[in-house]
């Protein structure tokens, strides 16, 4: 039977900030981005592999900055229900969180730096890989879980990896964010070819 539209509840407008996050956030071109804003980074500190402790400081807290305000409009996708979305605010209250504390100068250290990072990750990727498992709903669950699984170990490589210079860290740090940003970017493609798929198909 149809609803007459002045009979559903609630509705949104056109306009509604959650509307215009799930638009954004269920988009390829969105989960491409996130993989250039993990990817591009990682290249960066691979590149510079002399480069200051506090410069790799600032890169790593810029990227986890940037995919914490990634992270919170993906969780408004279309693909998410109400438990896959908290954990993906989750993900990206984390990623603030930690944005914010590797960029303070006090916490410019090696270990703090590692601490940090890892601590990240591994949170982050485990509720990724458990979100993947429990909502039947998200598309490419196994690349899903696979992506959460991968930031869980560089999590533990990074927490468990005897780092005792900058140098050694940044090659680890920016090895990790390249496989990510990679990774990511393979989501990003996989989903492209699923919304194309969909949009042949048209409305049935």
């Amino acid at each position: 039977m149809t609803v007459p539209p002045d009979a559903a509840a609630p509705q949104h407008t056109q306009g509604d900030p959650e509307d215009v996050l799930k638009h954004i956030g269920s988009t390829w071109h969105w989960a491409l981005g996130f993989a250039l804003a993990t990817l591009i980074p990682g290249i960066l500190v691979l590149v510079w592999p002399d480069e200051t402790l506090h410069i790799l400081a600032v890169i790593i807290g810029l990227q986890l900055l940037v995919a914490g305000a990634f992270r919170f409009v993906t969780a408004f996708s279309h693909s998410r229900d109400g438990g896959s979305r908290l954990a993906a605010v989750l993900i990206a209250m984390l990623a603030f969180l930690a944005g914010v504390l590797v960029l303070r100068h006090p916490m410019q250290t090696i270990g703090a730096l590692s601490l940090i990072i890892g601590v990240f990750w591994l949170l982050s990727g485990v509720l990724a890989a458990f979100t993947a498992i429990a909502d039947r709903t998200l598309v490419h669950r196994g690349l899903q879980f696979g992506l959460g699984a991968l930031g869980a170990v560089a999590g533990i490589v990074v927490l468990c990896f005897p780092v005792d210079s900058a140098v050694a860290l940044t090659r680890l740090l920016g090895l990790w964010l390249v496989l990510l940003g990679v990774f990511e970017l393979v989501m990003a493609f996989a989903l492209r070819s699923a919304t194309r798929q969909v949009a042949s198909v048209g409305p049935g």
